[in-house]
């Protein structure tokens, strides 16, 4: 029988509003949203175990399909589904619908992490799936029951974050001094006192880094960014 509870069924109710009340959204409100936004996964400072976990998903941005099915009614007309345009909107409905598979595996008790380190290898992980042109992976989920219980790590203050009428980037930067002195003491707890970077120097590291390089050009060898 397929679960069913209170989360997937908020979901699966879904749909997108396009007419709205003339009523305000409270402060508390776009608060809490945005503070649970934050608490979505992130890339930074991740470590997983892919072999251990029961289930692995392979998120994949597939355009091949939308060319497959369409040609037939374009009539000889140029199509644009090898745009970078299309790439960017195929990328981010594979973390919308991530996303919400991420909560709804956790509504069920089970726990995730995803996995950006298969673009490592993005050509071998593509030949091993068969995946064809204006298709690429882009990431992995491990789902399964957790064995224990991680701490939180904490997030950007909110006033990083959330910006009204226009960025502000001198707030935005400002704010991460406080997060650099709440990172050394998540830091200085998570590992006994041996450290207590801050969240900038962490970054600043990553930055310095090269990384996943190949990615243009592989993306351009798949089809995608002709136009």
């Amino acid at each position: 029988m397929k679960p069913n509870n209170e989360t997937l069924e908020l979901l699966n109710r879904h749909t997108s509003v396009r007419q709205f009340l003339d009523k305000p959204v409270s402060d508390g409100q776009l608060a809490a949203i945005i503070e649970a936004a934050q608490m979505a996964s992130t890339s930074s400072s991740v470590q997983a175990y892919i072999e251990q976990c029961p289930v692995f998903l392979v998120w994949c941005a597939d355009l091949y399909r939308l060319r497959e099915i369409s040609g037939p009614y374009l009539q000889g007309a140029e199509s644009y589904e090898d745009s970078t345009e299309n790439l960017i909107v195929a990328t981010v409905d594979v973390a919308l619908a991530a996303q919400n598979a991420a909560v709804a595996a956790e509504s069920l008790g089970l726990g995730i992490v995803y996995i950006g380190g298969i673009r490592n290898h993005i050509a071998e992980v593509s030949e091993l799936l068969g995946l064809p042109e204006l298709v690429y992976p882009v990431f992995g989920m491990c789902l399964g029951y957790p064995a224990g219980v991680n701490g939180i790590r904490p997030r950007l203050p909110l006033q990083a974050v959330l910006h009204h009428n226009g960025y502000q980037a001198e707030k935005s930067v400002g704010q991460v001094k406080v997060y650099d002195e709440i990172t050394r003491d998540y830091m200085r707890e998570r590992t006994g006192g041996q450290k207590d970077t801050p969240w900038s120097e962490m970054m600043a590291g990553r930055l310095a880094q090269p990384s996943r390089l190949q990615m243009k050009e592989f993306l351009l060898q798949k089809g995608f960014m002709q136009k």
